[in-house]
Protein backbone atom coordinates (compact mmCIF):
# COMPACT_ATOMS: atom_id res chain seq x y z
CA UNK A 1 0.00 0.00 0.00
CA UNK A 2 2.81 2.38 0.95
CA UNK A 3 4.61 1.63 -2.33
CA UNK A 4 1.45 2.39 -4.26
CA UNK A 5 1.00 5.74 -2.48
CA UNK A 6 4.61 6.65 -3.20
CA UNK A 7 4.12 5.75 -6.86
CA UNK A 8 0.96 7.85 -7.16
CA UNK A 9 2.64 10.74 -5.35
CA UNK A 10 5.61 10.52 -7.70
CA UNK A 11 3.38 10.52 -10.78
CA UNK A 12 1.38 13.45 -9.44
CA UNK A 13 4.56 15.42 -8.67
CA UNK A 14 5.89 14.73 -12.16
CA UNK A 15 2.68 16.00 -13.72
CA UNK A 16 2.78 19.17 -11.60
CA UNK A 17 6.44 19.74 -12.52
CA UNK A 18 5.68 19.22 -16.22
CA UNK A 19 2.71 21.61 -16.13
CA UNK A 20 4.75 24.19 -14.22
CA UNK A 21 7.52 23.98 -16.81
CA UNK A 22 5.08 24.26 -19.71
CA UNK A 23 3.42 27.32 -18.16
CA UNK A 24 6.77 28.94 -17.24
CA UNK A 25 8.15 28.51 -20.76
CA UNK A 26 4.88 29.67 -22.33
CA UNK A 27 4.63 32.85 -20.25
CA UNK A 28 8.27 33.82 -20.71
CA UNK A 29 8.01 33.16 -24.44
CA UNK A 30 5.07 35.56 -24.60
CA UNK A 31 7.22 38.25 -22.99
CA UNK A 32 10.68 37.60 -24.40
CA UNK A 33 9.51 37.04 -27.97
CA UNK A 34 6.47 39.32 -28.08
CA UNK A 35 5.55 39.75 -31.72
CA UNK A 36 6.64 43.13 -33.08
CA UNK A 37 4.69 45.00 -35.72
CA UNK A 38 5.71 44.69 -39.34
CA UNK A 39 7.80 47.74 -40.39
CA UNK A 40 5.75 48.17 -43.57
CA UNK A 41 2.55 48.22 -41.52
CA UNK A 42 3.95 50.92 -39.22
CA UNK A 43 5.09 53.01 -42.16
CA UNK A 44 1.74 52.77 -43.97
CA UNK A 45 -0.17 53.52 -40.77
CA UNK A 46 1.87 56.64 -40.01
CA UNK A 47 1.65 57.91 -43.62
CA UNK A 48 -2.11 57.32 -43.77
CA UNK A 49 -2.56 59.18 -40.47
CA UNK A 50 -0.39 62.03 -41.82
CA UNK A 51 2.06 61.65 -38.97
CA UNK A 52 4.89 60.70 -41.32
CA UNK A 53 5.84 63.12 -44.10
CA UNK A 54 7.83 61.12 -46.66
CA UNK A 55 9.06 64.21 -48.48
CA UNK A 56 10.31 65.84 -45.29
CA UNK A 57 11.98 62.62 -44.12
CA UNK A 58 13.71 62.02 -47.45
CA UNK A 59 15.16 65.53 -47.61
CA UNK A 60 15.88 66.40 -43.98
CA UNK A 61 19.52 66.43 -42.97
CA UNK A 62 20.24 63.26 -41.04
CA UNK A 63 23.08 61.09 -39.84
CA UNK A 64 22.69 57.31 -39.90
CA UNK A 65 24.22 55.78 -36.78
CA UNK A 66 25.10 52.38 -35.39
CA UNK A 67 25.73 52.47 -31.65
CA UNK A 68 27.25 49.57 -29.73
CA UNK A 69 25.12 48.25 -26.88
CA UNK A 70 26.90 47.09 -23.72
CA UNK A 71 24.68 44.01 -24.07
CA UNK A 72 26.63 42.86 -27.12
CA UNK A 73 24.71 43.98 -30.21
CA UNK A 74 24.30 47.15 -32.27
CA UNK A 75 21.55 49.73 -32.05
CA UNK A 76 20.20 51.46 -35.13
CA UNK A 77 19.73 55.22 -34.69
CA UNK A 78 19.09 58.20 -36.94
CA UNK A 79 20.08 61.71 -35.90
CA UNK A 80 17.58 64.06 -37.54
CA UNK A 81 18.99 67.59 -37.94
CA UNK A 82 16.44 69.92 -39.53
CA UNK A 83 17.66 72.87 -37.42
CA UNK A 84 21.03 74.65 -36.99
CA UNK A 85 21.14 73.82 -33.28
CA UNK A 86 22.80 71.33 -30.98
CA UNK A 87 19.90 71.00 -28.54
CA UNK A 88 18.52 67.53 -29.03
CA UNK A 89 15.79 65.16 -27.89
CA UNK A 90 16.22 61.36 -27.87
CA UNK A 91 12.93 59.57 -28.59
CA UNK A 92 12.22 56.07 -27.25
CA UNK A 93 9.36 54.19 -28.92
CA UNK A 94 7.00 51.69 -27.30
CA UNK A 95 7.04 47.92 -27.43
CA UNK A 96 6.29 46.31 -30.84
CA UNK A 97 6.87 49.67 -32.61
CA UNK A 98 10.04 51.03 -34.25
CA UNK A 99 11.81 54.34 -34.88
CA UNK A 100 9.33 55.38 -37.60
CA UNK A 101 6.67 55.71 -34.89
CA UNK A 102 8.95 58.31 -33.25
CA UNK A 103 9.02 60.65 -36.25
CA UNK A 104 5.75 62.33 -35.20
CA UNK A 105 7.47 63.41 -32.00
CA UNK A 106 10.56 64.50 -33.92
CA UNK A 107 8.38 66.92 -35.89
CA UNK A 108 6.82 68.22 -32.66
CA UNK A 109 10.23 68.92 -31.14
CA UNK A 110 11.45 70.48 -34.38
CA UNK A 111 8.72 73.08 -33.93
CA UNK A 112 10.00 73.67 -30.40
CA UNK A 113 13.60 74.14 -31.53
CA UNK A 114 15.11 70.67 -31.09
CA UNK A 115 16.83 68.22 -33.38
CA UNK A 116 16.10 64.60 -32.53
CA UNK A 117 17.51 61.11 -32.36
CA UNK A 118 15.18 58.23 -33.17
CA UNK A 119 16.31 54.65 -32.64
CA UNK A 120 15.13 51.05 -32.52
CA UNK A 121 15.02 49.23 -29.20
CA UNK A 122 16.69 45.83 -29.00
CA UNK A 123 14.89 43.18 -31.07
CA UNK A 124 12.90 45.93 -32.80
CA UNK A 125 13.42 47.47 -36.22
CA UNK A 126 17.02 47.20 -37.38
CA UNK A 127 18.64 46.82 -33.95
CA UNK A 128 20.13 43.59 -32.65
CA UNK A 129 19.21 41.69 -29.52
CA UNK A 130 17.37 38.41 -29.10
CA UNK A 131 14.74 39.24 -26.49
CA UNK A 132 12.54 42.08 -25.27
CA UNK A 133 12.98 42.86 -21.56
CA UNK A 134 10.57 45.81 -21.17
CA UNK A 135 13.21 48.16 -19.86
CA UNK A 136 15.68 45.97 -17.99
CA UNK A 137 18.28 45.60 -20.76
CA UNK A 138 16.83 48.51 -22.73
CA UNK A 139 17.96 50.97 -20.04
CA UNK A 140 21.59 50.01 -20.74
CA UNK A 141 20.97 50.62 -24.44
CA UNK A 142 19.50 54.04 -23.72
CA UNK A 143 22.53 54.83 -21.59
CA UNK A 144 24.76 54.09 -24.60
CA UNK A 145 22.59 56.30 -26.83
CA UNK A 146 22.66 59.17 -24.33
CA UNK A 147 26.43 58.98 -23.86
CA UNK A 148 26.99 58.98 -27.63
CA UNK A 149 24.77 61.99 -28.24
CA UNK A 150 26.11 63.90 -25.23
CA UNK A 151 29.63 63.47 -26.62
CA UNK A 152 28.34 64.68 -29.98
CA UNK A 153 26.65 67.88 -28.76
CA UNK A 154 28.85 68.74 -25.78
CA UNK A 155 27.98 69.43 -22.16
CA UNK A 156 26.67 72.95 -22.77
CA UNK A 157 23.75 71.93 -25.04
CA UNK A 158 20.30 70.87 -23.91
CA UNK A 159 19.59 67.14 -24.15
CA UNK A 160 16.22 65.61 -23.37
CA UNK A 161 14.58 62.19 -23.55
CA UNK A 162 11.00 61.47 -24.60
CA UNK A 163 9.67 57.97 -24.00
CA UNK A 164 6.35 56.33 -24.83
CA UNK A 165 4.97 53.27 -23.01
CA UNK A 166 7.89 50.81 -22.66
CA UNK A 167 10.13 53.64 -23.87
CA UNK A 168 8.80 55.80 -21.01
CA UNK A 169 9.50 53.07 -18.45
CA UNK A 170 12.96 52.64 -19.96
CA UNK A 171 13.57 56.38 -19.66
CA UNK A 172 12.72 56.34 -15.94
CA UNK A 173 14.82 53.22 -15.33
CA UNK A 174 17.77 54.87 -17.09
CA UNK A 175 17.48 58.24 -15.34
CA UNK A 176 16.88 56.69 -11.92
CA UNK A 177 19.65 54.08 -12.14
CA UNK A 178 22.66 55.68 -13.84
CA UNK A 179 24.39 59.03 -13.87
CA UNK A 180 21.84 61.02 -15.81
CA UNK A 181 23.49 62.92 -18.67
CA UNK A 182 20.19 64.29 -19.98
CA UNK A 183 18.73 67.62 -18.84
CA UNK A 184 15.05 66.66 -18.81
CA UNK A 185 12.60 63.84 -19.44
CA UNK A 186 9.09 63.43 -20.84
CA UNK A 187 7.42 60.11 -20.08
CA UNK A 188 4.16 59.23 -21.80
CA UNK A 189 2.04 56.35 -20.35
CA UNK A 190 4.76 54.45 -18.46
CA UNK A 191 4.01 51.48 -16.24
CA UNK A 192 5.16 51.91 -12.64
CA UNK A 193 5.89 48.24 -11.98
CA UNK A 194 6.15 45.48 -14.58
CA UNK A 195 4.92 42.73 -12.28
CA UNK A 196 1.77 44.72 -11.54
CA UNK A 197 1.37 45.43 -15.24
CA UNK A 198 1.56 41.75 -16.23
CA UNK A 199 -0.87 40.81 -13.47
CA UNK A 200 -3.29 43.49 -14.71
CA UNK A 201 -3.13 42.13 -18.27
CA UNK A 202 -3.52 38.54 -17.07
CA UNK A 203 -6.65 39.46 -15.12
CA UNK A 204 -7.97 41.57 -17.98
CA UNK A 205 -7.36 39.20 -20.88
CA UNK A 206 -7.06 35.67 -19.42
CA UNK A 207 -8.83 33.49 -16.84
CA UNK A 208 -5.66 33.56 -14.72
CA UNK A 209 -6.12 35.64 -11.58
CA UNK A 210 -3.53 34.27 -9.17
CA UNK A 211 -0.16 35.93 -8.61
CA UNK A 212 1.31 32.45 -8.00
CA UNK A 213 1.35 31.93 -11.75
CA UNK A 214 3.41 35.10 -12.09
CA UNK A 215 5.93 33.85 -9.53
CA UNK A 216 6.42 30.78 -11.70
CA UNK A 217 6.99 33.01 -14.72
CA UNK A 218 9.44 35.10 -12.72
CA UNK A 219 11.51 32.03 -11.85
CA UNK A 220 11.71 30.99 -15.49
CA UNK A 221 12.58 34.54 -16.56
CA UNK A 222 15.58 34.50 -14.21
CA UNK A 223 16.73 31.23 -15.72
CA UNK A 224 16.05 32.05 -19.36
CA UNK A 225 16.84 35.77 -19.70
CA UNK A 226 18.93 36.56 -16.62
CA UNK A 227 16.77 39.03 -14.71
CA UNK A 228 13.90 39.17 -12.26
CA UNK A 229 10.64 40.88 -13.19
CA UNK A 230 10.74 42.81 -9.93
CA UNK A 231 13.84 44.62 -11.21
CA UNK A 232 11.70 46.22 -13.94
CA UNK A 233 10.06 48.67 -11.56
CA UNK A 234 10.25 52.38 -12.41
CA UNK A 235 8.53 53.31 -9.15
CA UNK A 236 11.53 51.96 -7.23
CA UNK A 237 13.96 54.38 -8.90
CA UNK A 238 11.92 57.43 -9.95
CA UNK A 239 12.74 59.23 -6.67
CA UNK A 240 16.41 59.15 -7.70
CA UNK A 241 15.78 61.39 -10.73
CA UNK A 242 16.94 64.94 -10.10
CA UNK A 243 16.12 66.42 -13.51
CA UNK A 244 12.64 67.78 -14.42
CA UNK A 245 10.11 65.19 -15.59
CA UNK A 246 6.84 65.71 -17.46
CA UNK A 247 4.43 62.81 -16.86
CA UNK A 248 1.68 62.26 -19.47
CA UNK A 249 -1.16 59.75 -19.59
CA UNK A 250 -4.66 59.49 -21.06
CA UNK A 251 -7.54 58.60 -18.77
CA UNK A 252 -9.05 56.23 -21.35
CA UNK A 253 -5.96 54.01 -21.32
CA UNK A 254 -6.99 50.52 -20.17
CA UNK A 255 -3.72 48.82 -21.17
CA UNK A 256 -1.42 50.68 -18.78
CA UNK A 257 -3.75 52.22 -16.22
CA UNK A 258 -3.44 55.94 -15.45
CA UNK A 259 -2.92 55.30 -11.73
CA UNK A 260 0.58 54.12 -12.58
CA UNK A 261 1.60 57.53 -13.92
CA UNK A 262 -0.05 59.20 -10.92
CA UNK A 263 1.98 56.90 -8.66
CA UNK A 264 5.22 57.80 -10.43
CA UNK A 265 4.43 61.51 -10.33
CA UNK A 266 3.80 61.30 -6.59
CA UNK A 267 7.11 59.54 -5.98
CA UNK A 268 9.20 61.93 -8.09
CA UNK A 269 10.98 64.57 -6.03
CA UNK A 270 11.76 68.08 -7.21
CA UNK A 271 10.75 69.60 -10.55
CA UNK A 272 7.87 67.78 -12.19
CA UNK A 273 4.65 68.31 -14.10
CA UNK A 274 1.64 66.08 -14.77
CA UNK A 275 -0.85 66.09 -17.64
CA UNK A 276 -3.76 63.65 -17.86
CA UNK A 277 -5.62 63.81 -21.16
CA UNK A 278 -9.31 62.98 -21.13
CA UNK A 279 -9.22 61.38 -24.58
CA UNK A 280 -6.91 58.74 -25.97
CA UNK A 281 -6.35 55.00 -25.72
CA UNK A 282 -2.94 53.60 -24.82
CA UNK A 283 -0.08 55.65 -26.30
CA UNK A 284 -2.62 57.78 -28.17
CA UNK A 285 -2.44 61.02 -26.15
CA UNK A 286 -0.55 62.75 -28.95
CA UNK A 287 -2.52 61.12 -31.77
CA UNK A 288 -5.86 62.23 -30.32
CA UNK A 289 -4.76 65.58 -28.83
CA UNK A 290 -1.87 66.81 -31.03
CA UNK A 291 -2.26 70.56 -30.49
CA UNK A 292 -2.87 70.35 -26.77
CA UNK A 293 -0.03 67.84 -26.41
CA UNK A 294 2.38 70.28 -28.03
CA UNK A 295 1.10 73.12 -25.85
CA UNK A 296 1.70 71.04 -22.72
CA UNK A 297 5.24 70.14 -23.78
CA UNK A 298 5.96 73.79 -24.57
CA UNK A 299 4.57 74.90 -21.21
CA UNK A 300 6.78 72.33 -19.45
CA UNK A 301 9.91 73.41 -21.32
CA UNK A 302 9.25 77.07 -20.55
CA UNK A 303 8.42 76.43 -16.90
CA UNK A 304 11.76 74.78 -16.24
CA UNK A 305 13.84 76.96 -18.60
CA UNK A 306 14.50 74.15 -21.07
CA UNK A 307 14.21 76.15 -24.27
CA UNK A 308 16.90 78.32 -25.82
Amino acid sequence: MKRRVLYITGVFSSIIAALTTIFGVFLTNQLMYLKVKDPEFIMKREILAKRFDEKWYDHVKKVEMWIDSPNGYRLRAIYLKPLPTRQTIIICHGVTENKINSVKYARLFERLGFNSVIYDHRRHGDSGGKTTSFGYYEKYDLKAIVETIRNEIGNDSLLGIHGESMGAATTILYAGTFEDLADFHIVDCPFSDFTEQILHLMRKDTPLRNATMLRIGNLFMKIRDGYSLKLVSPKEVVANITKPVLFIHSLEDDFILPYMTKELFGAKRGDKMLKLFKNGAHAKSFNDNPKKYEEVVKEYLKRFNLME
